[in-house]
């Protein structure tokens, strides 16, 4: 049985429970064939779980719990903790049971932690490159349909903030919603008619004009949606602190200091989640308990 029964509590046990089931039923479907088929019943066996790049560590409750629900009788022992920086070798946890349901939950076991791992240590790289500077690093909903709260957590892990978790969690007037509304004006004053007042209010800016007219609005936050340095700067200059500052798009590690440095508050980055490559992460098996 696993060893590590207590959740972080940023990954609720249920959605855990639920995202987790699904992606054995996906996997196993009836069956593993090539296991049953190859590898005796009753074998014992240990995994090594061991990365092949450096990073950040993120994802282990969910190894924890794909094996908790394929056979009790596996045993997860956490070898390094979730935001530990990892190098080429390092081994991340030893997974000891019967070899059947070791290798049955491997990919995974493995896909979840890969993909973590790697959001977080995309993550730390933008805040490290924004370091120094008041700036906070924020991802975007531009996650992976169903583990929205798995990569968000990881974020966290790699030392970012989240952003909305979904449409229910603040106002995010965007360019179309000004379209629909007839203006930042108007689309501003129906979001405060119609919600709580402890509910933010963010408008999409793409101009100076639009800040300009944002901030006359009442708005609580601009996103400053694709703007230059420059433009950010100006903008920054404008606002002169009636509202929260988030600079977002076209945003990269080679750009994101400068950015930084304009004035902006915050910087919503979508690339943590939609494009962070997965760290490369293996499972060797040995036959027998691990020493």
């Amino acid at each position: 049985m696993s060893n590590n029964a207590d959740y972080p509590p940023t990954i609720g046990r249920m959605a855990l429970e639920r995202t987790v089931r699904y992606a054995l039923e996906e996997d196993i479907s009836t069956g593993d064939v090539t296991t049953d088929s190859t590898v005796p019943v009753g074998l014992w066996a240990s995994g090594a779980i061991e990365s092949n790049s450096e990073g950040v560590v993120a994802g282990l409750s969910v190894v924890h719990e794909v094996y908790r629900q394929l056979d009790e009788s596996v045993h997860v022992e956490d070898r390094v903790r979730e935001g530990d920086r990892i190098v080429r070798g390092d081994v991340l946890a030893l997974v000891t049971g019967p070899a059947r349901a070791i290798l049955t939950g491997e990919r995974v076991a493995l896909n979840f932690l890969q993909r973590m791992c790697g959001i977080a240590t995309l993550t730390s790289r933008f805040v490290e490159a924004v370091a120094g500077t008041r700036v906070f690093v924020t991802d975007t909903r531009k996650t992976t349909p169903g583990l929205r709260f798995l990569e968000k957590y990881a974020v966290r892990v790699g030392g970012g903030r989240n952003h909305r978790m979904g449409l229910s969690h603040a106002v995010l007037i965007k360019d179309n919603h000004i379209v629909a509304a007839g203006g930042i004006r108007e689309a501003v004053a129906r979001a405060t008619r119609a919600t709580a007042h402890t509910m933010t209010v963010t408008v999409e800016c793409a101009t100076l004009e639009d800040v300009i007219e944002a901030l006359e609005a009442g708005a609580d936050i601009l996103l400053l949606d694709n703007m230059d340095v420059e433009t950010l700067t100006a903008a920054a200059r404008i606002a002169a602190g009636r509202a929260i500052l988030e600079a977002s798009g076209g945003v990269t590690l080679d750009n994101v200091a400068a950015v930084a440095r304009t004035g902006v508050d915050c910087i919503s980055v979508g690339a943590l989640t939609h494009s962070a490559p997965a760290l490369d992460i293996r499972l060797t098996l040995t036959l027998g308990a691990a020493a």
